[in-house]
């Protein structure tokens, strides 16, 4: 038996006027997710336990079968567990953002741009380096990630202290938002040193004259400590492979014990390779039994407002993820199942996400042989007015594996 499970990261939505009134899911032009719905289990469920705050972190974690009311201790530490950056047990890691800061008119400081005009990793990198030589010591660790998405460690450091995402801020004014509580002064500091730092940084000049966004501070949020999850192995007796280009992701797979692939040309954004992280994804189900894939490009698209790039992000992930999978799966003469969900929503009218359950489609081998589908497809209305209800998500995993 061959399972996949599909994060379409924030691809849910609300109801956009300028989609004549319906969410990119619908006014999309997705044939592979509806045939699934219309022949498999379609339903809601909700990725963000209450009280717990609406991000992939969280979102992930249930879709990976782990309860977050149980298992979440911040986003930060999964991504150190997929950068390979030890946590001791009184570590404390942090999303650390290279972001741009503007004060359009002389007016108040707003976030423009929580990815820093989305800078090439290895131009990110120089960058992170460099600033850890500058401002790290002392137990305080910088380590570059992937294109914004970087990483502060507080060795035997503080994670009390209240922090804003960044995205949470897009256009709106940052005063007030800042880290706040105990240990938030070593946290300001830092974020306050960075800007004359990034003002000075060759690399930032290069991106200010050729006319790119640029790099004006860092943003440090999202901590946590390390936290401590048993693998699918010694849950379910299960081996696989996790195909994502967020270090987030990346990290609860590593975090789950599986493999993690690396696809050329996934670069976690718009442009990402669709297609190669399918067809890696087939590769490695020849190998191990269990494929979770991530595509972040539909999130992105809810990030900057846009309804017509996150339509487009999603007719691109049917097209040349879920069909190619579908294909692949059909001609490995194993039986299958496949479960394709997202973590959040992310609205374009807000950019950023919300805890609101989320559509769901499950679809097995055994679903091809049925003569016909019923006339649904794979969207929220159809979800809510058609489909089941599954209050946790982080039960439909273990419903997934259960022969």
């Amino acid at each position: 038996m061959k399972y996949v499970v599909l994060q379409g990261d924030g691809m849910a939505d609300e109801p956009i006027a300028e989609l004549n009134g319906k969410t990119p899911l619908d006014y999309a032009r997705t044939p592979n997710l509806d045939h699934m719905a219309s022949r498999g289990i379609l339903g809601l469920t909700r990725t963000i336990p209450r009280g717990l705050p609406p991000g992939s972190d969280v979102g992930t974690m249930s879709i990976l079968g782990y309860d977050p009311a149980r298992y979440h201790t911040g986003r930060s530490p999964i991504e150190a567990a997929s950068m390979g950056v030890p946590l001791g047990p009184n570590d404390v890691a942090f999303r650390c953002n290279l972001v741009t800061l503007e004060t359009p008119g002389g007016g108040v400081e707003i976030m423009r741009d929580f990815a820093a005009g989305h800078p090439p990793t290895e131009e990110a990198a120089e960058i992170v380096h460099d600033l850890n030589r500058a401002l790290g010591g002392e137990g305080l660790e910088f380590h570059p990630g992937v294109s914004y998405r970087h990483l502060l460690v507080w060795r035997n450091g503080e994670h009390r202290m209240r922090t804003t995402p960044p995205h949470d801020l897009s256009d709106k004014p940052v005063a007030g938002h800042f880290p706040e509580g105990p240990g938030s002064e070593v946290l300001r500091d830092l974020m306050e040193r960075s800007r004359q730092f990034l003002a000075e940084h060759p690399r930032c000049q290069e991106r200010l004259a050729r006319g790119e966004r640029v790099p004006t501070a860092i943003w440090l949020w999202g901590q946590g400590k390390r936290p401590e999850v048993p693998t699918l192995r010694e849950r379910f007796g299960l081996d696989g492979s996790v195909i994502a280009a967020v270090d987030l992701v990346n990290g609860l797979g590593v975090l789950a014990g599986l493999t993690r692939i690396r696809v050329p040309g996934a670069t976690g954004f718009l442009d990402t390779n669709f297609r190669g992280k399918a067809e890696y994804g087939l590769r490695a189900l020849g190998e191990r039994d269990f494929l979770f894939l991530h595509v972040e490009a539909p999130d992105e698209g809810g990030h900057m407002g846009d309804p017509q790039k996150k339509v487009e992000a999603i007719e691109n992930v049917d097209e040349k993820v879920v069909g190619p999978l579908l294909e692949g799966l059909r001609a490995c003469g194993d039986e299958w199942r496949m479960l394709v969900m997202p973590d959040h929503p992310t609205p374009c009218a807000l950019k950023t996400h919300t805890d609101d359950p989320v559509p769901f489609v499950v679809y097995i081998s055994a679903d091809e042989q049925k003569p016909r589908g019923l006339s649904r497809g794979y969207n929220e209305r159809d979800a809510r007015e058609h489909g089941i209800f599954i209050p946790d998500a982080h039960t439909l995993l273990e419903r997934l594996l259960r022969r």
